[in-house]
């Protein structure tokens, strides 16, 4: 498309002067809002099927539209360019080049219909369609996630509390937790999806129309589930905007946690993990250097994500009923916030792919700290002894093991003895971390076993 010169406003003859520099500045939304172009333009092809239908346009009009709008998706650049500002919007962009290029048929277009319906339709085609990209990456994500669960089933490594030593688990089943919780997500996801399966169209501005619109020819055109009952309601609901920034900050919350985990299971200190070259940066002074930056930047991005979330309920909170030109506010946040998880999710896919797992720095790290102390607490259990004297017989094995500065891995039965005659050379196997997972008796534990099950029932979710 060419740009256009300066033109008449739609409103123009209810004004005698022109917007000021800074008004047409504030008013325009065609930097960011061009990517709803496609949307528009279907959404204004069957609102003109729809008034062909009910005699607003002829045959050959409808026609000239259709073809007209065709021709212009052809064109239209995803930059951007060849817009003009002076006419705001994509919605005025397009109409003016629409009558541009057919003539009066195409001032006939936005019978029946305001900008308030058209927008939130276009919004909802967008979302809709953007959500099952997001799905799939989502998919992907825990598809992997599993994929090196099984791979990795044997190493054995630290769990923490408090960032401290815990208890040995599965290194699987650490990955397993992050899977499960994207499988909420991908729950709230489709909630967020489902939110806008109700068309607006037909709406008007909020009263309706003074025309016997067929929204349910609409409905069925645009693959809608439901017509929003409420005029009011269609144009001013922005609930299906705020439920997919909500999935997008919980999900980007998640994906933080796990970069921040990643960051320490890279370093030096850790070394549970190593991160391939194309996912790790340099130093422009320091030339050892091999930084987490895909990792940390991700964990950055989710700051993003939850600003803007915050940001569109504080839009929303003092607006009365229908629709405001605050809502203008909406898209840039709601678009940063779909490129930018989706952005993250294919970050998180390539640094999880190419990534080095490093067995034996694990095992090392849960050989140590007196992982197994809870298993010997049960051992006595076990023996019959309360769980809480227990737990203070093998705190005073810990203090006495401080004390010496060594770990309790390396005792013999007769030391533990020490603490109780209840302790039998079977002890030592008790204390073992790499055994520690497989006495996991609880569904959805850390045994072997019980992984395989989670894996199992992952696979299937994702197919």
């Amino acid at each position: 498309m060419e740009k256009k010169e300066k033109k008449k406003k739609p409103w123009a003859g209810r004004f005698s002067g022109d917007l000021s520099d800074i008004a047409e500045r504030i008013s325009s939304s065609i930097h960011f809002d061009f990517r709803l172009h496609p949307y528009d333009i279907r959404g204004s092809v069957v609102h003109a099927k729809m008034l062909n239908r009910i005699g607003i346009l002829s045959d050959q009009e409808l026609s000239l539209i259709v073809n007209g709008l065709n021709e212009i998706e052809n064109e239209l650049r995803d930059d951007g360019s060849g817009f003009s500002g002076y006419l705001e919007d994509i919605h005025m962009n397009i109409e003016a080049e629409l009558t541009r290029r057919i003539g009066d048929a195409g001032k006939k277009l936005h019978t029946a219909r305001s900008r308030n319906d058209q927008v939130a339709l276009d919004m909802r085609l967008y979302l809709r369609e953007e959500s099952v990209a997001v799905d799939g990456l989502i998919g992907r994500m825990i598809e992997l996630l599993a994929d090196i669960a099984e791979k990795k089933m044997d190493a054995v490594m630290p769990g923490y509390t408090h960032l401290q030593v815990a208890q040995p688990v599965r290194f699987s089943h650490h990955l397993l937790a992050y899977a499960w919780g994207l499988v909420r997500d991908r729950g709230r996801l489709k909630a967020a999806a489902a939110a806008c399966e109700g068309l607006p169209l037909g709406s008007g501005a909020c009263a309706g129309v003074n025309y016997p619109v067929d929204r349910e020819f609409m409905r069925k055109e645009l693959g809608f589930k439901e017509i929003i009952p409420n005029s009011m309601d269609a144009v001013s609901d922005r609930d299906f905007v705020l439920d997919f920034l909500y999935f997008a900050s919980v999900c980007g919350t998640r994906l933080s946690r796990f970069c921040e985990e990643i960051v320490l299971w890279s370093s030096a200190e850790f070394g549970f993990v190593r991160l391939s070259d194309s996912v790790t940066t340099g130093s422009s002074i320091m030339p050892q250097k091999r930084n987490p930056d895909i990792a940390e930047l991700i964990r950055g991005k989710s700051g993003r994500l939850a600003g803007n979330l915050i940001s569109v309920i504080v839009l929303l909170k003092g607006l009365p009923m229908a629709y405001n030109r605050d809502f203008q506010e909406d898209k840039e946040r709601l678009f940063d916030s779909v490129d930018t998880i989706k952005l993250c999710l294919e970050g998180m896919i390539e640094m999880l792919s190419t990534m080095t797992v490093n067995t034996e720095r694990m095992i090392k790290a849960a050989a140590r700290n007196f992982s197994t102390a809870t298993d010997i607490a049960d051992y006595l259990v076990m023996k019959g002894v309360p769980f809480r004297e227990s737990h203070e017989i093998v705190g005073r094995i810990v203090r006495s093991c401080e004390e010496k500065n060594i770990d309790f891995f390396l005792l013999k039965p007769e030391d533990f003895r020490e603490f109780s005659p209840l302790f039998g050379d079977d002890v030592i196997d008790v204390a073992d971390p790499l055994k520690s997972p497989e006495r996991k008796l609880s569904a959805g534990s850390t045994s072997m076993k019980e992984i395989s099950a989670q894996i199992k029932a992952l696979k299937q979710l994702i197919t």
